[in-house]
């Protein structure tokens, strides 16, 4: 199989890091949807990375998409539970990381728009969801060893991967400070050879 993703994108790190964690070979195909001359758009009709090509050249595109068919393909190092409360409270995590990412990366293209272009309250609400997004996850890790309590889940692969993204594009964004529970927990990631591998380049 292929995936096609970029260095920098937090969606292609956690599916890097899933294929990673899951010891799935694959070949990987640097592309970005922002780049001249791409070709995401030719394979994703949303123009969206990561994309994973499967042997039977069958596209599978959006990373939660991606993710959950990964662990599904390969028993080994079961990353989500089962259809049960604890699935659904997995999947909340994923939802809230990829939602912070989402409001992250607006506000990075945003501002690379010329100044007087920028529209300051919408980046202002963007920013205000990434503050509330950290507090929320401060609050529900409280003291617990991975996101999930004591097992190492998908959770924590999509925490870690949006809090490496803030780290890479916001350093100004002090959460290790504010959040030190966080910190715990990325910098116990960021001893994983999947995440090590994967650090944000660019």
């Amino acid at each position: 199989m292929k995936l096609i993703g970029s260095l920098t994108s937090p969606f292609v790190r956690k599916a890097r890091v899933v294929l990673a964690e899951k010891k799935i070979d694959y070949d990987f195909e640097i592309d970005s949807p922002w780049t001249p001359e791409n070709q995401v758009a030719t394979i994703n009709p949303l123009g969206k990375i990561p994309v994973l090509v499967l042997d039977d050249n069958t596209v599978l595109f959006d990373s939660r998409v991606i993710v959950e068919y990964l662990d599904n393909v390969a028993p080994n190092n079961k990353l989500m539970p089962g259809p049960n409360r604890e699935r659904s409270e997995v999947k909340r995590w994923e939802a809230l990381a990829d939602g912070m990412c989402d409001a992250a990366a607006l506000v990075f293209l945003e501002r690379k728009r010329p100044v007087a272009q920028q529209g300051t309250e919408w980046l202002a609400r963007q920013n205000e969801k990434i503050i509330r997004s950290l507090q929320f996850m401060c609050d529900e890790l409280g003291d617990n060893t991975w996101c999930m309590g004591t097992h190492f889940s998908l959770a924590d692969v999509a925490v870690g991967c949006a809090l490496g993204y803030l780290a890479f594009r916001f350093p100004e964004i002090d959460w290790r400070e504010k959040h030190p529970n966080l910190a715990r927990l990325y910098d116990k990631l960021m001893r994983r050879p999947a995440f090590m591998e994967t650090v944000p380049q660019g």
